[in-house]
């Protein structure tokens, strides 16, 4: 690099919140199946730390010789349901266990992969284990679970839509937080390195490296420089940064795969906010001249983030994955909970953002008396944008016990705090009863 560039990427580390939000070794366990959950747990355990020892460690030092933050070091792992449903057990609150006991030993903060595949139907182990999700997550710390209920080569299975309305409710009964580890998708990626929805897909290597990249304050600052100019003048200067960002997460991950000694996979290039000032996604949205979040012409401004982002990602590194884009969480974004506390952004609002950002309604606040089947609604509507146009939507919505729509409610960390939003008050519970599929779209069928 050139004295330049250095100079430059030390002004975004220091002065616009620059980091490697994670790194994220994911670990198959396809070869811990065994018919005894003890003997499976014992060998997930063993995997886990042996593979994972050094993970934290080396990225410690990374950080200390580069000066580069990295955030967060976390671990996937394959689908517990895949893993589990050798046993003859009732359910998988052991396996769960297994994995935060595996968390904690070799010191990540979050694992994910408590996980289940149902988006054309059960096999045996996917309803034991979004049975067992509530308890699951009440009683681990680093555990995050997710359920894939649609795609678009299958449709949604309106079943396991239902089921997991009824999931979210036991698990915000259960713990406070255990919503906020918990993802339903629709289109999972295999490759994710961002909890909650984190899972090491089946079609990936034995074991792998994956690294998420985060800047919002440096596309920020680089859009203050070009107030006034033309959008071809934005997306360029967008573009740019996301190239500038992703080398760096490039090289993060390379150093990192070879002092691991395990194949570099991907950079997952998302703008995930913080509660931090000078990183939130809706300020950048806001530098494109919008008076908040929310308004008019929102969805355009995400439009064009998310495409130069990821148009800059793509030529940085040939290894570009995950879900790459902008993502926007309420509590974990200044800005949004400004533009929710003013009036400007509702769960409407969010739900159109939702067809452009890299994931959906993300850590949302709702009263905590919404019906399980409004819940199993909301997840339907973003399966169907989603599957129809062929990009991943999720939903980690919050179930608030006891608070009212404005009220706010503390999580803590990166997780940060959310006002309770407006829910639609009109019923779909019959719309839910009727279960089923709903088909792939027709552009699906391309065989």
């Amino acid at each position: 690099m050139e004295t330049n560039q250095i100079l430059e990427t030390i002004r975004m580390i220091e002065e616009e919140n620059l980091d490697i939000r994670t790194i994220t070794m994911g670990i198959s366990l396809l070869d811990c199946i065994d018919s005894d959950s003890d003997r499976a747990c014992e060998k997930i355990y063993q995997k886990i730390t042996t593979k994972a020892k050094d993970l934290v460690k080396v990225g410690e030092a990374i950080e200390g010789e580069y000066g580069i933050p990295i955030i967060n070091k976390r671990i996937s792992v394959t689908p517990i349901a895949i893993i589990a449903a050798a046993t003859p057990d009732t359910d998988y609150v052991k396996f769960a266990k297994t994995l935060d006991k595996a968390a904690k030993a070799v010191g990540v903060n979050f694992l994910g992969g408590f996980s289940a595949l149902v988006e054309k139907g059960y096999q045996h182990g996917d309803a034991i284990l979004m049975n067992s999700i509530p308890q699951a997550l009440a009683e681990t710390d680093f555990v995050c679970g997710s359920v894939n209920i649609g795609s678009t080569k299958a449709g949604i299975n309106m079943d396991a839509v239902a089921h997991m309305g009824k999931i979210v409710k036991e698990t915000a009964a259960a713990s406070d937080l255990g919503c906020a580890k918990l993802v339903v998708f629709a289109n999972a990626v295999e490759d994710n390195p961002f909890m909650a929805g984190a899972f090491h897909g089946v079609g990936e290597a034995d074991c792998v490296i994956n690294v998420g990249v985060s800047g919002p304050g440096v596309v920020k600052r680089a859009l203050e420089k070009v107030k006034g100019e033309s959008f071809d003048v934005v997306a360029e200067v967008v573009k740019q940064t996301a190239f500038k960002i992703t080398r760096m997460g490039q090289m993060v991950g390379r150093i990192a795969s070879e002092r691991l000694e395990v194949p570099f996979g991907i950079v997952d290039l998302s703008l995930a906010p913080t509660p931090a000032v000078g990183d939130s996604v809706a300020h950048v949205l806001e530098e494109m001249g919008l008076e908040s979040v929310g308004t008019h012409g929102t969805t355009a401004a995400l439009a064009l983030l998310n495409d130069a982002v990821k148009k800059g990602g793509v030529m940085a590194c040939n290894h570009v994955g995950g879900l790459s884009g902008a993502f926007i969480p309420v509590s974990e974004d200044a800005g949004m909970i400004d533009a929710v506390n003013n009036g400007y952004l509702t769960i409407e609002k969010l739900e159109a953002m939702t067809a452009i950002c890299s994931v959906g309604l993300d850590m949302i606040a709702i009263p905590g008396d919404t019906p399980a089947s409004s819940i199993a609604a909301m997840i339907a509507d973003e399966a169907a944008i989603g599957v129809i146009n062929h990009k991943t939507t999720a939903v980690r919505i919050i179930p608030a016990k006891d608070k009212k729509i404005g009220e706010m409610v503390e999580f803590g960390g990166l997780l940060g705090r959310a006002p309770v939003m407006a829910v639609n008050a009109a019923g779909s519970n019959d719309f839910v009863a009727r279960g089923g599929r709903i088909p792939a779209p027709i552009h699906s069928f391309k065989n």
